[in-house]
């Protein structure tokens, strides 16, 4: 099934990605307060495109997958207005969010975006799964463990975790339906598209993340307090 395929094929990109030094860190508890509003600040201008990048999938598929764009609608329904939790998550570290609400992503954010957009835009709009699985399978792997250790040492309340741990659960109740969706996919050509698009996706990710420490990123954007 292709599924299996997909995770074999991208299990070691899975495993470099959880070897970079911040998401370490992360899923550690080990982040300070500044390095872990920056992470907000990236994650919200990357989950502020995921509606509109889904909608827009749907919208280029042709026929064949006619049955993917009701699939592609629970996505939409599930994840719409995610980013705004991110907002309310930065205001209950004590930031003031609106910075991060009408600024800019860091380049590596912005190419992300800008790559996941060519995908759906000019390539094959079923690479767009290809993120799906870094993302959810990032979140699955470490978003829950993260929240409950950064809040224990950052002492911040529950509220300042909303998208991590929230999205770790969602994500988990993902997986099986990824997996059915991926499985009812059967075109060669339309499979190689996921498994590149995954394989990019997460070296992408893990420049998003690489730049978050604040040894790597001399140029971070600043998170109003």
């Amino acid at each position: 099934m292709f599924h299996d395929r997909l995770i074999s094929e991208t299990r070691a990109d899975m495993d470099a990605l959880f070897a970079v030094p911040f998401v370490r860190s992360a899923v550690a508890g080990e982040l300070d307060l500044a390095t872990y509003r920056a992470f907000l600040g990236q994650a919200y201008h990357h989950v502020k495109e995921t509606v509109p990048l889904l909608m827009a999938c749907g919208a280029r598929l042709d026929g064949r997958y006619e049955w993917l764009r009701g699939a592609l609608g629970e996505y939409v329904r599930e994840e719409h207005g995610h980013h705004e939790w991110i907002l309310d998550d930065l205001r209950a570290t004590g930031a003031d969010p609106e910075p991060v609400r009408h600024g800019a992503p860091d380049l590596p954010c912005e190419l992300m975006c800008a790559y996941a957009w060519d995908v759906v835009g000019r390539r094959n709009p079923l690479g767009l799964f290809g993120m799906v699985l870094v993302l959810e399978g990032a979140s699955v792997r470490g978003a829950s463990a993260a929240a409950a250790r950064l809040e224990t040492r950052l002492g911040l309340p529950p509220a300042a975790f909303t998208y991590l741990s929230s999205h770790g659960e969602l994500d988990r109740e993902h997986v099986g339906f990824f997996e059915s969706l991926m499985n009812r996919i059967e075109d060669p050509a339309d499979q190689d598209w996921i498994v590149r698009c995954a394989h990019v996706f997460s070296r992408l990710y893990g420049d998003v993340f690489r730049g978050l420490l604040p040894e790597t990123s001399p140029g971070r954007m600043a998170v109003a307090s």
